[in-house]
């Protein structure tokens, strides 16, 4: 991660959000210019779904499938409703886009869940998921042999575990889930210790018989996003927790995990499996303010290197903005604009609180489509604009970059 000198630091803070100076040895090609974004308009909205369940895109890809046609694939979560991974398909009509409305012709299908082998009559199913463990945040892969994989973050009792599961993109086998790629710190195979984290410290492992424990490197937070690279390598982009004391100007005690600050690592594997390689690569610098935190890292690769989303995670305002940031090489990220990419919503808007990114922007039909989940209520839940509720919406920018 670049280091700015101290008369950097300064230049940058006197020139607040709207300056695009980068770091001392780098040049702005270093880092594009972001494309002006446009906010389309909402696309689904929350009341395809009961009052008590949530939409989310987060982390999941958005694909074109000719026409005028799309699938996007979605999350489903709340109070009282399992959690559950599925796609919604439709027409986007751009010229049916509004901030209230969204369109109602648009499917969903949500997977069918299986101990044993996925049901191949089934219009989307997951195989040898143990019983009440719940799938969300899915992130679909392709291979090299034509399969597609599906990780997603598994939640049932004891088990918090991201998980690899191989398919035909509609029918998916876990591959081990006793095994998996990452674990949060609250799942029964992390002991305290390993955490590194006085937090959890306490914490003694549960694991069930032939279940290995979690080592340092597979721990993480949340919000994981994998991507298979042109050799045929993966890296994963995910969030990990750093120590905050409480004297620290960066505590903020109504934080729902008070004393922890969340950050970006990168690990990369040869089989999208097992991971290792693990940096540090996004982290709040002497530029952000005390309370900067980063929520997630959404990447799109292009011929000039890789464009990313970040999770500009404000803890005492309890918001999240999507930031544009650029690499290289997925190890150095400059951050040109340290301000919003896209605005968030009026507070009558259901994106006035809380922004979340998909696994990619899509270039489509001559434009970058930018499908995010908007949230009308803070991240710790103690104010919202009207009932909590989520939607997820478009927007679009010019296509500056070829597919790869």
């Amino acid at each position: 991660m670049s280091q700015l000198s101290r008369r950097e630091c300064l230049k940058l803070a006197a020139v607040g959000a709207a300056g695009a100076i980068l770091p001392r040895g780098s040049h702005a090609a270093d880092a594009p210019a972001p494309a002006a974004w446009q906010k389309r308009g909402l696309v689904l909205s929350p009341e395809l779904v009961p009052a008590s369940e949530w939409l989310q895109n987060f982390t999941s890809p958005a694909v074109p499938l000719g026409g005028d046609r799309w699938r996007l694939w979605l999350s489903r979560s709340g109070k009282t409703s399992p959690k559950n991974i599925g796609f919604a398909e439709g027409p986007l009509d751009l010229a049916r886009l509004s901030p209230e409305r969204g369109l109602d012709d648009w499917q969903l299908t949500w997977a069918e869940l299986s101990e044993g082998r996925p049901n191949r009559a089934a219009a989307l199913a997951v195989g040898n998921l143990p019983r009440d463990w719940r799938p969300v945040q899915g992130v679909l892969v392709p291979l090299a042999d034509g399969r597609e994989r599906l990780y997603f973050w598994a939640h049932g009792p004891g088990v918090v575990r991201y998980l690899a599961a191989d398919g035909d993109g509609r029918r998916f086998t876990v591959v081990d889930p006793l095994r998996p790629c990452l674990y949060h710190p609250a799942d029964r195979a992390v002991d305290g210790p390993t955490t590194r984290l006085a937090r959890f410290a306490k914490r003694s492992a549960k694991p069930v018989a032939g279940e290995p424990l979690a080592t340092y490197e597979q721990i993480c937070n949340d919000a994981t996003n994998v991507y298979r690279l042109a050799d045929g390598s993966f890296e994963m982009y995910t969030v990990s927790l750093v120590a905050v004391p409480k004297d620290s100007p960066a505590f903020v005690p109504y934080d729902n995990i008070a004393g922890l600050r969340r950050v970006i690592h990168r690990l990369t594997s040869d089989d999208g499996l097992h991971w290792s390689n693990r940096r540090l690569v996004i982290a709040p610098d002497a530029v952000d303010p005390p309370d900067q935190q980063f929520y997630f890292l959404s990447v799109t690769h292009t011929p000039e290197g890789r464009y990313g989303l970040l999770g500009s995670y404000r803890c005492a305002a309890q918001t999240i903005d999507l930031e544009y940031c650029y690499s290289a090489d997925g190890l150095t990220w400059r951050r040109p604009l340290r301000k919003p990419l896209i605005e968030r919503g009026s507070p009558e808007a259901l994106d006035s609180f809380l922004l979340h990114a998909p696994h990619a922007v899509v270039n489509h039909d001559g434009l970058r489509h930018l499908f995010y989940t908007g949230n009308n209520f803070k991240h710790n839940h103690t104010a919202a604009h009207g009932p909590e509720r989520r939607g997820i919406f478009l927007a679009t920018a010019p296509q500056l970059f070829t597919d790869e």
